[in-house]
């Protein structure tokens, strides 16, 4: 569909009900004009085309399995309304161009699928990583132009660069396979290009939360072929809101404590014997402790401690959502707030004592909710966001007390999104 036409479909109210499902019915028409927005900057950018094509994915919201995927664990993870779009059209040759709003223009010949060391740490690795992922995979790859802009907070623990990544599957899925290419797939290469090409040692949680969609739990034991069950829970429902407080900290220079998480739970599971904590228990952790702590450290047996029972927590909050018990889901939720703080380590830098901003958040909350609802460190943590469960009478009052500390905006009041990774068609 060429740009006029498009426009006027969005603008007529072709892709109403579209946005109905992505993003509730209160917010068709800022969607209607968010997108109309955006193909008229790619015009701009890259002329018209008969072939212009919308997509989304969708920032992910990790509801328990603290850094629990990268050692094969399981999480419990959903979609959220908040999203990177994009307009895209295919054209000839192997030159792929991306503007995202607010940044510069990434042109990557993907002709060239080998990792680029000047492009670490930059959006063109996960071009380049993400269609060296297709082709691995002997999937079709191809040019094309996108225009994106994105409302997930670049640094939030939403996981704007899993979303992204996800997108960049979802074009290349539809614009050159057939919309052939499953989610786990998607997920699956995202993860590669981030891992191989952007130098970031994610686990694979953020990137199938994006592509998949809904409220999930996933169990990482076959990373190649994990286990996704879909949970039925509306978290409305329960009288509580979702609430995602930006506690200020950007966390995107942070690659350093991230990746020793991962590193010091794979130096425990190597002297017990495996390469992944999955593969042990917390018996055979404790039965060797001495040496553990000798020869890996404290905080490295203390990391490990987490993720054996925050794998058992998993397990609880499934069960407890699957059978509506709520007060039990925050209980786990609670536990594992404390277990990250506690053991994980990764609320606040131990470089940096003097800046505690997350620490003060969750302090915040405990105090507010006075024990009601759960509260959390959220994703990778070290200053992002934390995680709030709040009881509907009282989300008002913690929305103010929290935006009054770390800035007008910082509390963000979510819903789940139903969908992942896709391509909006006008009248579906």
């Amino acid at each position: 569909m060429d740009s006029k036409n498009l426009i006027a479909s969005l603008e007529n109210g072709a892709f109403d009900d579209v946005f109905a499902r992505l993003y509730g019915q209160q917010n068709i028409a800022k969607q209607r004009e968010r997108y109309s927005g955006a193909v008229r900057e790619f015009v701009a950018l890259y002329g018209d085309s008969d072939n212009i094509r919308l997509f989304s994915a969708p920032g992910r919201t990790e509801i328990g399995g603290n850094h629990t995927d990268h050692n094969h664990g399981c999480v419990v993870a959903a979609s959220v309304n908040l999203d990177v779009i994009a307009v895209a059209a295919p054209q000839e040759g192997t030159l792929v161009h991306v503007k995202s709003e607010g940044f510069p223009e990434d042109m990557v010949d993907i002709s060239y699928l080998v990792k680029d060391v000047d492009e670490i740490n930059r959006s063109a690795s996960l071009i380049r990583g993400v269609a060296a992922g297709f082709e691995g995979e002997g999937l079709r790859i191809g040019g094309f132009n996108a225009y994106t802009t994105s409302n997930v907070l670049k640094g939030s623990g939403l996981s704007s660069s899993a979303a992204f990544e996800v997108l960049l599957g979802t074009i290349l899925s539809h614009l050159y396979n057939g919309g052939s290419v499953s989610p786990v797939k998607i997920a699956q290469i995202a993860q590669f290009a981030e891992n191989m090409f952007f130098g970031k040692p994610s686990g694979l949680m953020d990137q199938m939360a994006s592509s998949v969609g809904g409220i999930i739990t996933i169990d990482f034991k076959d990373t190649k072929k994990p286990v996704i069950q879909e949970i039925d829970y509306d978290f409305a429902k329960s009288g509580c809101t979702l609430c995602i407080v930006d506690v200020g900290g950007d966390h995107a220079d942070l690659t350093h404590e991230y990746a020793a998480i991962p590193a010091e739970m794979r130096q425990v599971a190597e002297l017990l014997g495996c390469e992944y904590l999955r593969e042990t228990t917390l018996e055979q952790l404790l039965a060797r402790l001495p040496e553990i702590r000798e020869k890996a450290g404290d905080r490295a047996a203390l990391r490990a401690m987490h993720f054996l029972k925050e794998n058992d927590r998993v397990d609880g909050m499934v069960k407890a959502l699957n059978h509506k018990d709520f007060q039990a889901f925050c209980n786990y939720v609670n536990q594992s707030g404390e277990s990250s703080y506690q053991y994980l380590q990764n609320v606040y830098c131990a470089s940096n004592v003097r800046e505690q901003p997350m620490s003060v958040a969750l302090c915040l909350a405990d105090h507010l909710l006075r024990g009601r609802g759960a509260w959390r460190v959220h994703g990778g943590g070290f200053g992002g966001t934390i995680q709030c469960f709040v009881p509907a009478e009282m989300t008002e009052n913690f929305q103010q007390t929290m935006e009054s500390v770390f800035g007008q905006g910082s509390c963000h009041i979510l819903s789940i999104r139903q969908a992942g990774g896709v391509e909006l068609v006008c009248g579906q």
